[in-house]
Formats: C-alpha cells, structure tokens, sequence
C-alpha cells in the first residue's frame, strides 16, 4: 500500500543538498548585490564566511582559511598542483573522486612517484599502507560510495609529509581532527546546503610552509596561484578572493553558517546526521531487501547514505538490468515526490542514494523509507510480471 505520509521536504541529493530547515528567499535580503567583492564591504562578507567557519569547526587559529573557486574540485586540484611533487605521494582511493585525484595526478602532474592504494566501492584500503614520510591525499568520506575513515588516528601526529584531505561530504557533519590535517577541502552546496561553484582551502603552518619553500617545475593557472615572490598570498585568506564570488551564494553561506551556531555548533550538527544514519540502520536490519553499499558499521557514511540492493531476484539480474531497476526506481520515487535525486551515483553499484547531512530533518529520513519498500515493490512486480 502506498504510504500516506511524504517527507516535508523530499529532496535527497547529494549536491547541491536541502537547505536548512525553514530557509527562504529572505534569508538572502542582506546580499551585497551590484557592489564590488573587492570593496569593503564585500570583503567585510567574504571574511564573515571565513571567521564564521572557523568558529563552528573550531579550525586553529594558525591555520589559513581561503574561498577559492570551482567548489571542491578547484580547491583540491589547487593543492594537488601547488604543493605535490616535492616527495614521493600515496593516493588513497575507493570510489569515483578518489580515482580522479589519482588521475590527476599521475596523468596530468605525471608525477613519477605515486603510490595507489585503493579499494573497492563499500570498503576502504588498508589505511595503515599509508606512509607519511611521503604525501598522502585521501577523502575523509567517499559521497559515492557511503564509505569514510573512521577517525584520524591512522595519520601520525609526528609525520614528514603532508596529509592532504577531500573533506566535501565530511566537513560540518563529521568530527575533524584538525592536528592530523595539513590541507582540507570542501564545497558550500554540501552539509549546510549552500550554492554550488565555490570551495574552501584549509591550510596547516606545515602547508603554508612547504608553498613557501618548494617551487613547482610546472606552470601554475593563475586561478591556482596561492604564493608571489614566494610567499603565501595572505589575502586570499582575510576575503580578497582569486576571482569574483557570488555574493548572493556567499549571502546564502553566511546564512548557513549562522544557522549552524544557532542550532548549537559542530555537535548538534554531527548529531543531526549521524542520527539519520541510525534511523536507516535500523530500517534497513529489518528489510528484505536491502543493504549497505558499506558492510563495515565503523565506517558508514552519515552523510552520504548508499544502498545496495539485497533481494535475490534483483541481484540475479543482469548488472544492466540492475541499473535499469535502480533508474526506475529513483524515478518511482521522484514522480510521487517522496524523494528527489536518491538514485545512486553512475559509476557505484545499482541501488539508492540518500543524503543525510545535517540540513535534512530527521522525521524527513522516517518519512521516506516506507516510499523505498513500496516503490521497490511496484518496480519489482512490474520487472517480473507480477
């Protein structure tokens, strides 16, 4: 039968995620629209974004903050070519934009000493392979595989190389430790359901201090460009941005921010996400026919939440057919608006895909899960003529 609750807000994506509960176009009235980033108020707002982040994440105070352009991807492709090739680097992969940082890497840096130390979608490589006597570059928390590391006590607080994290689908929804991480990155449109195109670079003493110390023998865009005459470009830190920013998506992030310190900081935010997770747990100990694209319960994504499916029928069938049950399914979904953009990521396994940060309601995540058991029913019998 099908349930007659929806979610309140339907809208599951992974990026760009829900907004904060209760948002609207008025949280937007303050944007500094027709005035130059660069004048001082514009910059008084790009600094807002910085101070504002420091305070929920409780960065050190030592560390650089920076809004630099093309979302996460700008932010880590702007490490990787700033500060990689002055040693040896291991790359930590096991899902879609792991592999496009080791692409990256080998194939465009065409560094000549790489290491690859990768797994599977729904399992992690063996973290303890990593040796930071050399650079290492990882995701905290793979959004297409639903799979992060467990904590931070794999990386050496006494290493020689620099830990280099993709933090998008971890930063505000996931305890950080900031004395284990030399570079991190993330985008805006993820746990506080900002505006897509804009990304933040962290960065430790020990990575300002390896930018000021090692020169690339690579041209650099001038988009990357974090050092002049060898010094660290400071500015790019206090708000005098790269290029131009949105300010009615810095606006917006400003809000979210804000958002967060009223709903009690950093830990009500884990615990807003990591109590979605509990809630799918529990769901899915009791079905028939699903699971976790993850076995292991240390290191399930909260965030990220993948679903694989379960059923034998389902998984006798063909890879292709498996993805055709999987399109038809999100799309069962959608039409009934009990849940938007839940389909798995398109180079993960077959299955769902829900997203469970901190801007999306926990009786939102109870609400939906019955529309999975009935829309997996409908497409069920209709794949076996039932």
């Amino acid at each position: 039968m099908k349930p007659a609750r929806r979610p309140s807000n339907p809208l599951f994506s992974s990026g760009p995620c829900a907004k904060r509960p209760g948002w609207s176009l008025d949280a937007l009235d303050g944007a500094l629209l027709g005035r130059s980033h660069r004048s001082k108020p514009g910059k008084a707002k790009l600094k807002e974004v910085i101070d504002l982040t420091r305070a929920v994440l409780a960065i050190p105070g030592d560390y650089r903050i920076g809004i630099v352009p093309a979302s996460d991807t700008g932010a880590v492709e702007m490490a990787l070519w700033n500060l990689l090739g002055e040693r040896g680097v291991d790359m930590m992969s096991w899902e879609s934009f792991g592999k496009e940082w080791v692409t990256d890497v080998t194939k465009q840096l065409r560094l000549s000493d790489v290491r690859t130390i990768q797994a599977p979608y729904g399992e992690l490589p063996d973290l303890s392979q990593a040796d930071f006597s050399r650079d290492v570059v990882f995701t905290w928390n793979g959004t297409t595989s639903g799979v992060r590391v467990p904590d931070g006590d794999w990386i050496p607080a006494d290493r020689e190389g620099l830990s280099i994290c993709d933090a998008t689908s971890a930063a505000f929804a996931m305890d950080i430790p900031w004395s284990k991480i030399d570079v991190a990155t993330w985008s805006w449109q993820k746990v506080l359901g900002g505006e897509a195109a804009h990304g933040m670079l962290v960065l430790s003493p020990r990575a300002v201090a390896r930018l000021e110390s090692f020169q690339p023998d690579r041209p650099l865009p001038k988009i990357f460009r974090l050092t002049s005459g060898g010094k660290l470009i400071e500015g790019v830190f206090v708000g005098d941005t790269i290029n131009t920013p949105s300010m009615l998506c810095v606006e917006d992030a400003i809000d979210g921010l804000r958002w967060s310190l009223s709903v009690g900081g950093l830990t009500q935010l884990i615990r807003r996400s990591e109590q979605n997770l509990r809630i799918v747990s529990e769901w899915v100990a009791a079905s028939t026919w699903a699971g976790f694209l993850g076995d292991d319960p240390a290191t399930r994504s909260c965030t990220s939440i993948c679903l694989r499916f379960t059923d034998p029928e389902v998984t006798a069938l063909t890879p292709e057919a498996q993805a055709d049950f999987a399109k038809k399914l999100a799309a069962l979904l959608e039409k009934e608006e009990a849940a938007f953009d839940a389909g798995s990521y398109r180079d993960a396994p077959p299955g769902l895909r829900l997203w469970g940060g901190a801007t999306v309601e926990n009786e939102d995540m109870e609400a939906v899960l019955p529309w999975l058991d009935w829309a997996f029913a409908t497409i069920k019998a209709e794949t076996f003529g039932r």
